[in-house]
């Protein structure tokens, strides 16, 4: 467990429903909002349980990212939100609460849309800490504190051309509409700092595959 920025702590876990591999998530200290959960292997519930806010939401960005928000949800009676797009996903056995771009969530996030690699591929954006959240669409080594970012595999695009031509687009446009300085992955290390810097140049070259981090 990482606190990566004032308040917002960073961790990775390996993730069994895709054989193994190590992905990220986040927490956010103050307002009690978990960023698409999977519980840290050394600490557990007890580090949530310990903190002066324990959980009071949990924010997916996107429908993928389930992870162990139920167990988080059942032990702290915690919402969990997740795009709109994504809803046609969960059941009663999953329940959670739809959000759409623009509408402020907990903790001050507030969603954009990406959508060019599925329909609920979104984003988070959050002011106060001048960083965004990415799912899916870019990824980084887990492991490499010097891995570029890239799009993800070809393999998990449906055209990966188009998807690609639609990635670049979407973010110019978040490059365009939002101050950031911090980019933050659900696949891979964050980059704090320098990761408007980078997005800025992945646009730039017109982009490029991550080929060892998803």
């Amino acid at each position: 467990m990482n606190e990566i920025l004032p308040g917002v702590w960073h961790w990775t876990a390996p993730n069994p429903s895709i054989g193994g591999k190590l992905v990220s998530s986040y927490w956010l200290d103050a307002p009690g909002v978990l960023i698409d959960p999977l519980l840290p292997a050394d600490a557990g519930i007890a580090w949530f349980e310990a903190r002066p806010t324990q959980p009071q939401a949990i924010v997916l960005t996107n429908r993928h990212h389930w992870r162990d928000s139920g167990r988080l949800r059942e032990h702290f009676n915690c919402q969990v939100h997740v795009p709109n797009a994504g809803l046609h996903a969960f059941g009663e056995d999953r329940p959670v609460s739809g959000y759409q771009p623009g509408e402020e969530l907990p903790g001050g996030l507030v969603p954009f849309v990406i959508n060019s690699l599925s329909p609920d591929e979104d984003g988070l954006f959050l002011e106060s800490a001048r960083a965004i959240w990415v799912a899916d669409s870019i990824v980084r080594s887990s492991t490499d504190a010097n891995g570029q970012i890239g799009w993800v595999l070809d393999a998990l695009m449906d055209d990966p051309e188009k998807t690609k031509d639609g990635l670049l687009q979407a973010f110019a446009e978040v490059l365009r509409d939002h101050q950031f300085e911090h980019l933050l992955l659900a696949h891979g290390l964050p980059l704090i700092g320098n990761g408007h810097a980078e997005l800025e140049r992945l646009v730039r070259e017109g982009g490029r595959t991550a080929s060892d981090a998803f």
